[in-house]
């Protein structure tokens, strides 16, 4: 009899643990063995589909979302080459501050931690904080780090979530080193979901690979438009709000089109551009003087291929 309640206690365990790693969120073995289905790896729909989100307001990008942006858990973005490093960091810039209001409308102090690689900080620069503050960021809670080798980069980011104190964990990180691969990600997501802490993964000019990121976006620069002004004109010859071209990379949603958005610092949310506008960025996405990018850096013996759009399907069990 002894020997039965171990092996079920130990089968209980594994499938709690197999649980987690499929963002399903079980609090504990008993609650597993309640919910399990007869095969015992199975949960009702309801709750499994039940995660924590922040909707954005852009109907596009909140379905390409499932709902809105992960508040736990692993999210990747990254640019292709250097020179889209500051529209990539524009971007989480961005979502630090919708994450950072969240928390503070909780009443959270919702620190936000930037931890950077210090060779991607050499390539692209580092934070000013006189611009985060304009962009809308709280930057009297906004912690930088710069960590010399990208393993320094995993311990600081791993130790962090485990501390379910900072609105969103930014690590920002050069190509595709061999010391975050997909075993990596996938220790980083289950970290941040067992913290209760968004992970923002800012990948500096690298190339796609696997990951166990709940979304992937390659962002690019778009043109800003003009200034608006107060009786609804524009200002002729000036320079609106950042823009952005997002391509949906991995999602459990394709999404049908480019989305492009522009980020109004003033009212800290995103807007999506008219119809009008988007259409004449997708046709003039290319550069009037084109050159060739630079290779990605990376320390693998063979470059990452191409992979194109995922659309990541549930599991079957």
């Amino acid at each position: 009899m002894a020997g039965n309640a171990v092996q079920r206690q130990t089968v209980l365990s594994l499938r709690e643990t197999i649980a987690r790693i499929e963002d399903r969120g079980v609090p504990g073995c008993v609650r597993s063995a309640k919910t399990a289905d007869p095969a015992g790896f199975r949960r009702g729909k309801e709750e499994a589909t039940r995660r924590k989100i922040l909707p954005l307001g852009v109907p596009q990008f909140d379905e390409v979302l499932q709902g809105g942006l992960p508040l736990e858990g692993m999210m990747e973005i990254r640019n292709a080459e250097t020179r889209d490093a500051g529209a990539a960091a524009g971007f989480v810039a961005a979502l630090a501050v919708l994450y950072q209001r969240q928390k503070k409308e909780n009443g959270r102090l919702a620190p936000v931690l930037w931890i950077s690689q210090t060779l991607a900080a050499c390539e692209a620069g580092q934070p000013y904080a006189p611009g985060l503050k304009a962009y809308g960021l709280d930057a009297e809670r906004f912690l930088f780090v710069s960590a010399r080798t990208v393993k320094d980069a995993l311990w600081i980011a791993e130790t962090a979530l485990s501390v379910p104190v900072f609105a969103v964990v930014v690590l920002e990180i050069r190509g595709n080193p061999a010391c975050l691969a997909l075993s990596e990600s996938r220790r980083l997501h289950v970290r941040a979901r067992a913290g209760g802490v968004p992970l923002l993964v800012l990948r500096q000019a690298g190339e796609e690979e696997a990951s166990s990121a709940f979304f992937r976006l390659q962002v690019k620069p778009a043109p800003a438009g003009e200034r608006p002004l107060p009786d609804g004109s524009v200002l002729c010859g000036s320079i609106g709000h950042p823009a952005f071209h997002l391509l949906v990379e991995k999602s459990r949603r394709q999404a049908s089109d480019d989305i492009f958005l522009e980020w109004n610092a003033h009212d800290r949310r995103f807007y999506s551009l008219d119809e009008r506008r988007s259409a004449a960025l997708q046709t003039n996405d290319e550069p009037t003087d084109p050159v060739d990018p630079l290779s990605a850096s990376a320390d693998r013996p063979r470059r990452a291929q191409p992979m194109g759009r995922l659309l990541a399907f549930a599991r079957a069990s």
